[in-house]
């Protein structure tokens, strides 16, 4: 009797010691991909954070000035068994950005995906003057762009994805959004040359352009009716969700989109 309890004993142990290993294995292998999204605090950004780590990826969560926002989002990331951080940084600022691109790497060891969903859209007129705020969103979204995607390109290895954002709007040339629309097809022209530019190294290099979408960023300074008129626009009357946009970019990150690159792809719901 004493030998049977002993063999059963030793039985339990090992597979004790069994379960234990794979579920290391299984926690070693969730980390072993990571991705950076800046502007990952919150609308586009956050939800599409949250959904590559639903996919897997441990995940840099960048934002540039509110950390409590970007630390609930990496506590969220967390809670599906990946990893997160949180990188404060100004993408407009060159030394920022390698430095992001640094504590990425510290963290995570390596980098498989990156997205820059950063941006600001402020409204005025091209005849108004507005110099100062004419660069600032120069600054942002294309100096911005052009520097997290360079950046990106020097460290993404083969099988590496890069996704910026362009907008939909390009498409309708609405009166005061000239500074907006002319950062985003700066944008679209990186991505095809960068595209290019990494010929034979298996990095693709693509856009997503949504639509309207309901995020602080587009419902800000806008009234209920405006609101309702822009849901209209796209045969499918509504506006879009920030998770509409976040399933695009993990079909771009994932296995699935590995043949699409040097190209933009308009999630509006027929918008434009």
């Amino acid at each position: 009797m004493i030998y049977v309890l002993r063999h059963l004993a030793a039985q339990m142990l090992i597979a004790c010691v069994g379960t234990m290993a794979k579920g290391r294995a299984k926690m070693a292998g969730s980390s072993t991909k990571s991705a950076l999204v800046t502007g990952a605090s919150g609308g586009i950004g956050r939800a599409v954070a949250k959904r590559l780590a639903h996919d897997g990826f441990s995940v840099a969560v960048h934002y540039v000035g509110n950390p409590d926002k970007a630390k609930e989002v990496a506590a969220e990331i967390r809670t599906v068994g990946v990893r997160a951080i949180t990188v404060q940084a100004d993408i407009a600022d060159s030394a920022d950005v390698e430095r992001l691109f640094k504590e990425t790497l510290v963290a995570f060891g390596t980098l498989n995906i990156v997205v820059n969903s950063a941006g600001i859209m402020p409204l005025l007129p091209i005849s108004g003057g507005d110099v100062e705020s004419f660069d600032k969103v120069v600054a942002t979204n294309l100096r911005g762009s052009f520097l997290v995607m360079g950046e990106a390109a020097k460290h993404l290895k083969a099988g590496g994805r890069i996704i910026a954002f362009s907008s939909s709007v390009i498409a309708k040339s609405f009166p005061n959004y000239g500074p907006y629309i002319a950062t985003k097809a700066g944008v679209e022209g990186l991505v095809r040359v960068l595209a290019n530019e990494l010929h034979g190294r298996n990095i693709t290099v693509n856009a997503v352009s949504p639509g309207p979408v309901a995020t602080p960023l587009f419902l800000k300074g806008k009234s209920e009716a405006q609101i309702s008129e822009f849901g209209k626009l796209a045969p499918l009357e509504r506006l879009g969700q920030p998770e509409d946009i976040a399933d695009v970019v993990s079909f771009l990150a994932g296995p699935d989109g590995g043949w699409v690159n040097a190209q933009v792809l308009r999630a509006n719901g027929g918008f434009a």
